[in-house]
């Protein structure tokens, strides 16, 4: 089986004609580091590191809360998870291009035309291993996600809907982006977020005095059922 993402053979195939845009001493030196090329293209950073989004991503000012970080795993999980599809019929399609080019190199007779497939077969080919390489590191970040879905469930919040955790969360996030307020702060930004803190602190007070009724409502139902016993 053919190794995925293995470039080596079409860099090599490829050096061959780097002579059109380099001069021969640098063709030289490329030759003589494919090994190495190919080692720094599979190794590459294509998406976040680990690290990257456990700090940069789920910091603890804009993601506060336990849920708010599962939730924005949520998120970025699906973001890969919708990305890594359209990458496959991506890739189905260059699969089938590659095809049917195969076929019309074998019909071509006209030598310029058969350079031209050729050309548009050995990008095609090149295009695919990119496409593997992006797929493999998709899939990697979606396992991460999943990782820190489960590190952050700790059973205290609503994993079904996430509207339920929003309230708490907010809040926290906007205490946090006002004690980050300065002097220099610009008035539209500090009247952005004392804004909605003051909102969300009437939302939640709202919140807290309906349920205060209903709690009352219910009890009032209970004694009333026991009397009439």
């Amino acid at each position: 089986m053919t190794e995925k993402r293995n470039i080596k053979e079409l860099v090599d195939k490829e050096s061959d004609n780097l002579h059109n845009i380099l001069d021969p001493n640098d063709v030289t030196d490329f030759k003589g580091m494919v090994d190495e090329l190919r080692d720094t293209w599979t190794k590459k950073q294509i998406f976040r590191t680990e690290t990257e989004m456990r700090f940069s991503v789920l910091n603890d000012l804009k993601y506060p809360t336990k849920a708010a970080k599962y939730w924005q795993c949520v998120r970025e999980q699906n973001v890969y998870l919708e990305n890594l599809m359209s990458l496959s019929f991506e890739y189905r399609r260059t699969d089938a291009k590659l095809k049917k080019l195969r076929k019309k190199l074998e019909k071509e007779t006209d030598e310029i035309e058969k350079e031209l497939i050729q050309i548009d077969i050995d990008e095609a080919t090149y295009g695919k291993a990119n496409m593997q390489l992006t797929a493999k590191d998709r899939m990697r970040e979606i396992r991460l996600w999943s990782q820190l879905k489960k590190e952050n469930d700790d059973g205290t919040f609503d994993k079904q809907n996430v509207n339920t955790h929003q309230l708490e969360s907010y809040h926290k996030i906007m205490i946090n982006r006002k004690n980050t307020l300065t002097q220099g702060s610009s008035q539209p930004e500090v009247f952005n977020v004392l804004g909605q803190l003051e909102t969300i602190e009437r939302v939640r007070k709202e919140k807290g005095q309906l349920e205060g009724q209903k709690r009352e409502a219910i009890s009032a139902q209970t004694n009333l059922g026991a009397k009439s016993k």
